[in-house]
């Protein structure tokens, strides 16, 4: 049978329950406790006409593990293994939507005849006839007809009787719609009375292609907290921390395990199955299977231990599997302790020579439960064959999935549960082939098992870096003119490229020498060049950035060459000449400075600087440091006006060049910006929204050198106080990237020199870089995108940055809040534990998981989270906020 059609019934994934492992779900003290209260309250708030949530719920997730498993034989090892654990933790989740199904009954039962009668017709008529129902999605509320057949069957009543006869038709068509799904349609559907299901013939192909529309494994995965990394490079190999997986086997050999029992009946009847074939298992029991653990510390055993107390004289091996089957990778401290501690305490009292091997459920571990189980002599056992019994209800399936897997491993630990009627089935399926083809069944004696070695990881490459010794800056911007045109912006504008070249760029500030409004007199702006950076300031492996927000002016010369100037606060329209610079004053300064690299940005509009073309080659970087560049960017040429209109009180030009410097200029993703990649950015992208055309060229005496901004990576998590980009700033930044992108792709980029002419650069290529870059490369665009809600892309981005890491706590966490700030509060919950998993000082996260619970309403992990948070952070600006939260929620 193929895999496609056995996933048909992953199926009753909810069917599955009868018999299914439930141990962490309400014990029968406390459903009695809540029939009760349902009983004295339930007539008044019973809705009749409304389904009850969790009836959808079910569906999803029945729904989700299809689109997980489907094309199984597909799918790599990791994505076969991340597949596998979501699946069992959305399997978990539908078995907690039944029980409180039961509840949804129970009120049913207490209301009065009428109500139930026509809230058992509401879901009937809804799964026989639902229009967004596929045949396949039927199968998902095969136990909610059985539980409901169960409850009417207590009544005699004709009404009842009909809902019996009817529940009973439908439970016959599940049963067709399954076989026929096993045949993929090759006969005809059989007919039923009016009332029941009506056919409708799709193909379980069909099913699948539906599916896959409304959901995409990678995002169920990411939902569930998980991240496929990339395939790692040839040569590097995980450390398991000596975890055994059954590859260490001798050829054609086997370990039958069985989790999550021990099982009143099922656990029984696999032992009496591995008697009769004279073969050894190994069981991995859950704790609260097996007793409890009293105030005292003492261990009190249930009637089920007797069952373990028999696997162990029949030969086998008990193995500890926690307490309550619990996530363990999301657990730390003292609960993670004593989910393995306690079971290793019980599974003594029952054995003192118990063996010393533990699985973790559903294969998630974390670092601290490693450490534990070394601490108490425990050893962690995994598998490599995995029945998937816990999802399919088919015993030939589950058989033949097994085989399939040994057929090309050859030898492995095999995963089965011993809490299935299913996995009773199949197992003397699996034994019969087994024993025909020769394979040996392993046990544990305290050494068989062996583990694959781990190969060594590849080194992380080393990044080029620049090799300045200083970086300096002269920032000037005027608006407050004595006799100019007062201008809005300029002072702005350079106070944020200050913050940016400080914050961004690794400027020290105190070599960013800042001149503004009445300050920046032609004499101080000289000053600054001459005294501060002349007379053997600067060493020649120094850097200056010159920007200058102000009046720029252009005059013609005799000659006919234009020349151009820009304007101190004191000058005189009227002396241009004699008061304000002229450009060729700012080429000699730039000749005779004892700097390797200079460059001028310039937020003002003039032309005629006499500058050459700039240039450089693919190698630049590794030329770099041999040569002195001396480069200017202009925000436009002669007779443009500066487009004063941009977001956040800053004109159009240095907006531009800010989002630039925030890495929108790294053309090749290096995590360098040069100057001729900030001009390819800037120039396209200032033409297309406003009149202005800047140019950019390098100045006399230049020898091909590139100025270099070596960017500081993005540390940020995101949180509440993280700040987003107003609407205005928002469009005009969609405005400069299509500009951008439109003029970038392949083909060269044309700007204007700083004589009007047009030059081409040629975009660089990306480079080769490591997973770590990588990483932060598609972390830093993820907040780029945040800021601009832009949350679809950021959730790519975020995600992309977890795969090339998958232990990155940043990114984890910034996809957390994208979630959070899409208002889907529990799958950002799930990221921001991700986060504290890999990084548990992390303050913030705590914040942000503690918003996260409580919009869920879950008060009392809220409220722990909010006290972690203000433990860690007790004088974070954030401690009021969070201590009003706290209030609210006691």
């Amino acid at each position: 049978m193929k895999l496609h059609k056995l996933i048909l019934s992953i199926l009753a994934v909810t069917g599955l329950a009868t018999g299914a492992y439930f141990v962490s779900q309400k014990t029968g003290s406390q459903a009695n406790t809540q029939s009760a209260s349902v009983q004295s309250t339930g007539r008044n708030d019973f809705d009749s006409a409304k389904l009850p949530d969790d009836l959808n719920s079910l569906l999803v997730g029945y729904r989700k593990i299809i689109v997980l498993l489907a094309d199984e034989k597909k799918l790599t090892s990791k994505e076969h293994e991340e597949a596998n654990r979501v699946g069992q933790a959305l399997f978990h989740e539908n078995l907690v939507r039944l029980n409180n199904l039961d509840t949804y009954f129970d009120k049913a039962k207490a209301a009065h005849a009428s109500q139930r009668e026509a809230a058992f017709d509401n879901i009937l008529s809804y799964i026989e006839s639902g229009e967004d129902l596929y045949d396949a999605d039927r199968l998902a509320f095969r136990e909610v007809l059985v539980k409901m057949q169960k409850l009417i069957a207590t009544e005699q009543t004709l009404p009842s009787i009909k809902l019996h006869k009817r529940v009973s038709d439908d439970l016959n068509a599940l049963g067709e719609i399954e076989k026929e799904y096993d045949k993929e349609l090759k006969e005809i559907f059989s007919r039923f009375e009016s009332r029941s299901i009506e056919l409708k013939r799709e193909r379980w192909d069909d099913y699948i292609a539906k599916l896959r529309k409304l959901y995409n494994r990678e995002q169920i995965l990411k939902d569930y907290g998980f991240i496929l990394p990339y395939p790692e490079k040839p040569g590097k190999t995980d450390d398991k921390e000596k975890e055994i997986f059954g590859q260490g086997l001798p050829p054609k050999t086997v370990v039958l395990t069985f989790d999550d029992g021990p099982h009143a009946t099922y656990t029984d009847e696999i032992a009496a199955i591995l008697k009769q074939y004279n073969v050894p298992g190994v069981f991995f029991q859950v704790g609260k299977n097996v007793g409890s653990i009293n105030a005292q510390g003492k261990e009190l055993l249930n009637k089920n231990a007797e069952t373990s107390k028999k696997l162990l004289n029949a030969g086998h091996v008990l193995a500890n599997h926690s307490f309550s089957h619990a996530l363990l990778s999301k657990e730390s401290g003292d609960n993670l302790n004593a989910e393995i501690e306690q079971t290793d305490k019980l599974l003594k009292a029952i054995d003192p020579a118990r063996s010393a091997l533990f699985r973790f459920p559903y294969g998630a571990k974390n670092k601290e439960g490693m450490q534990i189980l070394s601490k108490l002599g425990l050893r962690s056992v995994m598998w490599n064959i995995d029945s998937l019994d816990w999802a399919d209800p088919v015993p030939n399936s589950i058989a033949g999935r097994v085989l399939g897997t040994l057929e090309k491993e050859q030898r492995g630990i095999i995963l089965f549960h011993d809490i299935h009627e299913r996995t009773v089935k199949a197992l003397p399926l699996v034994l019969d082939k087994l024993i025909a083809d020769g394979y040996s069944f392993a046990s544990w004696d305290g050494s068989d098992f062996k583990i694959a070695k781990a190969g060594k990881a590849t080194p992380e490459k080393v990044s080029i870096t620049t090799d300045y010794q200083n970086s300096w800056a002269i920032v000037i911007g005027i608006n407050d003119y004595v006799k100019w045109p007062k201008l809005q912006y300029a002072v702005q504008d350079a106070n944020a490229i200050r913050e940016t070249l400080i914050t961004r760029m690794g400027f020290s500030g105190d070599k960013v020498l800042t001149l503004t409004n009445a300050d920046a007199t032609r004499n101080n702006i000289l000053a600054l060049f001459h005294e501060k950076l002349g007379h053997g300031q600067l060493k020649k492996d120094d850097r200056v950035f010159v920007f200058f927000a102000g009046h720029g002016a252009t005059r013609k010369l005799s000659s006919g060459r234009n020349l151009g100037y820009i304007i101190p606060v004191d000058s005189d329209p009227e002396q241009v000449s004699i008061d304000a610079i002229p450009m060729t004053d700012l080429q000699n300064i730039a000749e005779s400075l004892n700097a390797k690299h200079i460059l001028f940005v310039m937020d003002a509009c003039y032309s005629g600087l006499g500058l050459t073309r700039g240039g450089g080659t693919s190698a630049f970087l590794r030329e770099n440091s041999k040569r002195l560049g001396r480069q200017m960017l202009t925000a436009g040429g002669a007779d443009q006006l500066v487009a004063d209109g941009g977001p956040n009180g800053h004109s159009v030009f240095t907006w531009t060049l800010l989002q630039a410097l925030s890495g929108k200029a790294d053309m090749n993703g290096d995590g360098m910006i040069t100057a001729t990649e900030l001009a390819a950015y800037i120039a396209p992208a200032v033409s297309s929204v406003s009149q202005q055309t800047p140019a950019f060229g390098s100045l006399p005496g230049s020898e091909g050198g590139e100025f270099v901004f070596e960017m500081h990576s993005e540390g940020e998590f995101l949180s509440a106080k993280t700040n987003q980009l107003s609407a205005e700033a928002i469009a005009l930044n969609n405005k400069l990237d299509g500009a951008t992108a439109k003029a970038g792709g392949d083909a060269p980029i044309v700007i204007k020199n700083l004589n009007g002419g047009d030059q081409k650069i040629a975009a660089p290529k990306m480079v080769d870089a490591s997973s770590r870059q990588l990483a932060q490369r598609a972390n830093e665009h993820g907040l780029q995108l945040y800021k601009e809600k832009q949350y679809a892309q950021a959730e790519a981005a975020f995600t992309e940055a977890l795969k090339h890491r998958p232990d990155f706590g940043l990114a984890a966490n910034n996809l957390g809040f994208v979630y959070f700030k899409q208002q889907k509060y529990a799958e950002a919950a799930r990221w921001f534990e991700n986060t504290l998993q890999i990084d548990p000082s992390r303050a913030i996260a705590y914040l942000n998981l503690g918003d996260a619970r409580a919009l869920q309403n879950e008060n009392e992990k809220a409220k722990k989270a909010y006290t972690s948070f203000l433990e860690l952070s007790p004088n974070s600006p954030n401690a009021n906020y969070v201590k009003e939260a706290l209030k609210k929620l006691n």
